[in-house]
């Protein structure tokens, strides 16, 4: 347990082992048991078909929330499940009290069909600013990790974006259709040009996940959840990628972001992106 003295910064240096611990426990405890073995009763719907949620979500995001508010006393928990129980507590990445973002089961509709393209997702924020992030797929063993300032890392080897090469398509994962209005749709028609293959999104988290590895060039999304998009926008920017929004500006996890918005692997694919879309 972190000390009052201790900084931020002191946490992390001697307890990011520990939140990754706690995440593997979570994933081990209550999400991989019921992986390909979830009953009807074990699984609801939140605004529709499309918007899944099961006992894995609740219960591994209970467990995240009593450990993480343990390992740093005085810091709150945004996760996905609590703010849709009650929506006034997203309010809490607005605060001044360090603040865990918490997606329990990132890809619930790909966990729900027995795939493997889900994870959980935790990112560590304050005054806005994301200072670290983990990303774990539990049911290919990945761990990806990231501090501010200190590099991305995936099972401990580190992770550096580097630039799609000259001549190429660009591969751009969206906003998968199931979860865009028609006037998100038209936004992202500018994807829709020479020199650019687009494909529906899945996890958001492994999604940035490939962006850091250079196996995506880049993302366009058209929502603001902080749960989906902390962990990863770290992961991206401390592999050396980028991202914006249709002002110009980085995307901001308190919200308010001029959409849809884009991360890529490096500075000038994310302005060639966010030009096409801003022609849309």
């Amino acid at each position: 347990m972190i000390e009052d003295t201790e900084t931020i910064d002191e946490f992390l240096v001697q307890h990011t082992t520990d939140v990754e611990e706690a995440i593997r426990k979570a994933a081990a405890t209550e999400i991989m048991p019921r992986f390909r073995q979830l009953a009807a009763h074990e699984v609801d719907q939140k605004s529709g078909p499309h918007d899944l949620v099961t006992d894995a979500d609740r219960n591994a995001e209970r467990y995240l929330t009593k450990v993480l508010g343990s390992l740093l006393p005085g810091s709150v928990v945004v996760g996905e499940e609590a703010v849709h129980a009650d929506p006034e507590t997203y309010e809490a990445i607005q605060g001044d009290a360090p603040v865990w973002i918490v997606d329990p089961v990132d890809g619930t509709r790909q966990f729900v069909r027995g795939e493997t393209g889900f994870c959980t997702l935790v990112a560590l924020a304050r005054h806005g600013e994301l200072l670290a992030s983990w990303t774990y797929a539990a049911a290919r063993d990945q761990m990806a990790t990231a501090v501010r300032g200190r590099g991305a890392f995936l099972d401990g080897v580190r992770l550096r974006s580097g630039a799609p090469d000259p001549g190429r398509d660009l591969e751009v994962a969206t906003s998968h259709p199931d979860y865009t209005t028609d006037a998100q749709k038209r936004a992202l028609l500018g994807l829709w040009a020479d020199g650019v293959h687009t494909r529906p999104c899945g996890s958001a988290g492994l999604e940035y996940l490939a962006l850091a590895r250079g196996e995506l060039d880049a993302v366009a999304f058209s929502w603001e959840a902080a749960w989906d998009h902390a962990a990863g926008l770290l992961l991206v920017e401390e592999a050396g990628g980028a991202h914006l929004t249709l002002t110009g500006e980085p995307f901001r996890i308190t919200g308010g972001n001029a959409l849809p918005f884009t991360a890529a692997r490096d500075a000038a694919t994310a302005r060639r992106v966010m030009e096409l879309l801003s022609a849309s």
